[in-house]
């Protein structure tokens, strides 16, 4: 049977037919839609939201210690975060087969950094699989699996965006019989990495490095596919894509496993064809290891960007040192720029609205909200990585004293907060920072899609379950009086915030307005609002909110004049199909040209 599936699709199915057990992760694109696939179609498999990736890599091993086979999915940055359990893991093995799936960013389409991790499978001296395609991506999800179990070790699978995104016929095939019982095994040496027992287990990975060498020459998915001998390219997983595109007819090594590689095979790629470039993504992975095996290629990253992705044009263009020939535009004229923002109705708005009104430092993180750092709004100051926030803040209160009080925030999103910010808060709360907190409660990981956490009160597949109370942990931390507000209700926002401010002790805020597009949250929406055009004065003030649904509109000859005899160069207007009658705008408009449709202006929603 055959079916058309996403890399990530092809990744959850791979993981479906080699008899896994357990699947955990935390959200973050381009990985995210594997767990879901998992949650949604494998019913079979366990599957859970984890509160990080660290987190999410401990409960996959602690499965492949009981023997189950098991996946733990993340992108990128999330293996920094896996990092601590993962370089020892490498020294206990497995069980049941473990595989770590490493989704990259090339491009930083969604992504703090462009980190290349195939590193960490040569850091860590574990195997690495890259596919270059849906059909590879659930095959070599298997070949992992055994791997795995074969050299007792985690498998590192890399995708990237191209992957994980791009569709493609699969081939799919019935699930297998893990052959690994699933039982409690005692093996205290190869579990327990005290010293005594971890300077054996090095040892072993050594060996198994060595026999992983000589898996890698026979290994399927590394490949010659000789053809023209004048020119031979060196390339794997979306890269091999785009050069085998451009030129169908030079000769290949094509490479599925890239840690360890095959020193025989290249050296053997290398007396075949009279010149050998190589191209690849991001760092020059394979081309400075190559190049200390010995041998000398033509051309690598002299010819391509160590930075962003690849595409077909920029292979030729490197691959033939000319000058790209401008593509043909999509339309006739050019677009207008559509600069990320802020949904219209999201709290998070009301809460930046203030901050900038108070021209306070914010230190930021990773989520929707980072998106405030962006004009108009210009009220995220700093972003580094998910939890950063609130540790930046202490650090900056902490180094400026007196001369900070009241001018620094962190502003961190629940999940963001559950994921890295619970330690750096309890920092603040045992060190007695003067830094404000602000926890923009949208009650769902809202960048990456809706996914739950644990204080949204569900499971991934919405069963209900506990639900953390923010500031409940917040006090257990440190924090005497954490305080809630309604984030669309600006003059209470602004309120809670200047006092909190105020205060020579650690202060915490929770923000809670729930994410727009997680409609169980609300009982009901309000009417759009409405610009009265003979009342508008064309301030801007509105606008100056981000908010998609208002615009700004010039006006030339009567429309120039108010009904009072006001002069104005524009209006405001507010598209009704985009407005959810927030109240925000409303609020700021000082000469009363927002009109609202609702017997009494609410700020906010009814929620549930």
């Amino acid at each position: 049977m055959r079916k058309i599936l996403s890399g990530n699709e092809a990744i959850a199915r791979g993981a479906f037919e080699a008899g896994v057990k357990v699947a955990a992760a935390y959200p973050g694109t381009p990985s995210t839609e594997i767990l879901e696939t998992i949650s949604r179609e494998y019913k079979d498999i366990y599957a859970e939201w984890s509160p990080n990736e660290k987190v999410a890599l401990e409960v996959t091993y602690g499965a492949s210690m009981a023997g189950a086979r098991a996946i733990a999915c993340m992108k990128h940055v999330g293996v920094n975060v896996a990092a601590d359990p993962f370089m020892t893991l490498s020294y206990v093995g497995v069980n049941g087969g473990l595989v770590l799936l490493t989704a990259d960013d090339p491009e930083l389409y969604s992504s703090q950094n462009e980190q290349d991790n195939r590193n960490y499978a040569k850091f860590a001296k574990v195997p690495m699989l890259e596919p270059s395609d849906s059909q590879e991506a659930k095959d070599f999800i298997k070949v992992g699996y055994e791997v795995s179990e074969k050299f007792d070790t985690p498998v590192m699978v890399r995708s990237v965006t191209r992957i994980s995104h791009a569709k493609g016929i699969v081939e799919l095939q019935d699930p297998v019989i893990p052959p690994v019982p699933i039982e409690i095994k005692k093996d205290t040496a190869k579990y327990t990495m005290l010293p005594s027992y971890a300077r054996i287990r090095h040892a072993f990975i050594e060996e198994r490095l060595l026999k992983l060498k000589e898996f890698a020459e026979g290994f399927s998915g590394n490949r010659m596919e000789l053809n023209d001998p004048t020119i031979g390219i060196i390339a794997a997983g979306i890269s091999y894509q785009y050069v085998r595109e451009v030129y169908p007819n030079y000769s290949y090594l094509k490479l599925g496993m890239v840690w360890p590689l095959p020193k025989n095979l290249i050296g053997e790629f290398f007396k075949k064809v009279k010149k050998v470039y190589i191209v690849e993504e991001l760092d020059p992975f394979l081309e400075e290891n190559i190049r200390a095996m010995g041998f000398k290629p033509k051309g690598g990253k002299n010819l391509f960007s160590m930075c962003g992705e690849l595409n077909p044009f920029l292979v030729e263009k490197g691959m033939s040192k000319k000058k790209m020939k401008a593509l043909k535009p999509l339309f006739k004229e050019t677009l207008p720029p559509r600069p990320p923002n802020l949904c219209p109705g999201c709290p998070h708005r009301g809460v930046f609205q203030v901050l900038r009104k108070l021209k306070v430092f914010a230190s930021g993180d990773i989520g929707c909200y980072t998106l405030g750092a962006y004009p108009p709004l210009n009220v995220i100051n700093s972003n580094i990585c998910m939890g950063s926030s609130i540790g930046g803040a202490h650090g900056m209160a902490k180094a400026l004293g007196e001369q900070g009080k009241g001018k620094i925030v962190g502003v961190i999103g629940d999940s963001t907060f559950l994921h890295s910010g619970v330690h750096p808060l309890m920092d603040v709360g045992y060190n007695r920072s003067n830094a404000t907190i602000i926890i923009v409660d949208n009650r769902t990981t809202g960048m990456t899609g809706q996914q739950e956490h644990p204080a949204t009160g569900y499971t991934i597949r919405g069963e209900k379950t506990h639900r953390i109370d923010l500031a409940e942990l917040g006090h257990v931390l440190g924090f005497e009086n954490p305080r809630k507000l309604n984030p669309w209700n600006l003059e209470e926002t602004e309120q809670v915030i200047r006092e909190e401010l105020e205060k020579d002790e650690p202060s915490l805020i929770i923000s809670e307005g729930p994410c727009m597009l997680l409609r169980r949250a609300f009982k009901k929406f309000n009417q759009p609002l409405q610009v009265d055009s003979t009342k508008c004065v064309g301030c801007k003030t509105c606008v100056s909110l981000g908010c998609p649904a208002i615009s700004y509109h010039s006006v030339e000859g009567e429309m120039a004049t108010t009904a009072d005899g006001k002069k104005r160069k524009g209006i405001a207007y507010i598209e009704s199909s985009l407005c959810p009658g927030c109240h925000v705008c409303f609020q700021v408009c000082k000469f009363g040209a927002i009109k609202s449709q609702e017997e009494k202006p609410i700020f906010g929603f009814e929620t549930v």
